[in-house]
């Protein structure tokens, strides 16, 4: 079992296995997009499957795969299918856009996949395609559709942003009326390539957040969140569903992080706010051993921020990066 310097159990990896993206979100990246990386700067397959196999006898059970989009990487299935023969992996997520989706749902229902979380941040056509700069609903529509056939489990995360979505809160609640599906309305944080936008003064906390969603389902109660969970959770009742909220900006989940972080290129981070304590790619292609790669990530979890606020506060830069270059 890995443990931090806080005394926290670490058993959580995300993985990036891509900076690329087939969307344009303005919360997560400028108009023009990213200057993407030549596939030689990215992880292979083979050493992200060596990093995982590593983590494993670490103590690491969970990973989720995130990008960028993860399914514009070619022959992610198979990869997917190899990490899910490694032992002490216990369980696999998947987050995704849902434009590339809907057609592997069946395999990942056989891969044993064991929830997904699609980005959705409207159910309106148009401000869909606001947001992320691209017509594409109908093909997230469709994945969203396909996991629920298939029984796999999801969770749609819809990041709030004044003056763009917010008053698609309580419409998007509306989808866990009749659907057994999880909403998780996100902050908004400063990943997009540009860092906070002014638009971001009138930010929609989480407390913001439920207190709108009560005053139209007053019933609504709260929910015993899984340990460790990120996200605050909420029922109202005949409903199939359930919502939640995460503090993603105001950070106030820092204290049950489990979590560790791998970017596109190999960056290991131990919060989604550091800007990286060494580069896990570097050490393989420079043949380090196993158990000196494992040393070297002990080391940086004894050396953990205690929360987001000090971890930003240790950077190097102001945060703006984009999400997609990290892993969102």
């Amino acid at each position: 079992m890995l443990i931090d310097n806080h005394g926290r159990p670490i058993n959580y990896l995300r993985l990036a296995v891509t900076d690329r993206c087939n969307l344009r979100c303005f919360y997560c990246m400028p108009e023009e997009g990213i200057q993407y990386l030549p596939k030689p700067h990215l992880l292979s397959y083979e050493e992200m499957i060596r990093l995982c196999t590593i983590l494993a006898e670490m103590g690491i059970s969970k990973v989720r795969i995130t990008g960028g989009e993860p399914f514009v990487r070619r022959d992610i299935i198979p990869f997917l299918w190899k990490l899910s023969e490694i032992e002490g992996i216990n369980k696999i997520n998947i987050t995704t856009n849902g434009v590339l989706t809907a057609p592997l749902v069946p395999e990942l229902k056989k891969i044993g996949i064991s929830s997904v979380n699609l980005s959705l941040d409207s159910l309106d056509r148009q401000r869909f395609f606001e947001i992320t700069r691209r017509d594409e609903f109908p093909k997230v529509w469709a994945t969203l559709e396909a996991l629920l056939e298939h029984d796999i489990p999801v969770k749609i995360n819809t990041v709030v942003m004044a003056g763009k979505n917010d008053e698609d809160i309580l419409s998007m609640v509306e989808l866990a009326r009749n659907q057994n599906v999880s909403l998780r309305f996100i902050e908004e944080m400063p990943f997009n390539g540009e860092g906070l936008r002014p638009e971001q003064m009138e930010f929609w906390s989480y407390r913001r957040i439920i207190d709108l969603i009560r005053s139209a389902h007053p019933e609504l109660y709260k929910l015993q969140d899984e340990p460790n969970s990120t996200s605050y959770n909420y029922h109202i009742p005949n409903f199939k569903g359930t919502v939640g909220v995460i503090a993603a900006f105001s950070r106030t989940f820092c204290g049950t992080c489990n979590r560790i972080r791998v970017t596109p290129t190999g960056s290991f981070r131990t919060c989604l706010y550091d800007d990286g304590v060494f580069n896990v790619r570097d050490f393989m292609r420079q043949k380090l051993s196993d158990e000196e790669i494992k040393q070297r990530i002990y080391d940086a979890l004894q050396n953990r921020a205690k929360d987001g606020f000090e971890a930003e506060n240790r950077r190097s830069s102001v945060v703006s990066e984009s999400m997609t270059t990290i892993g969102g």
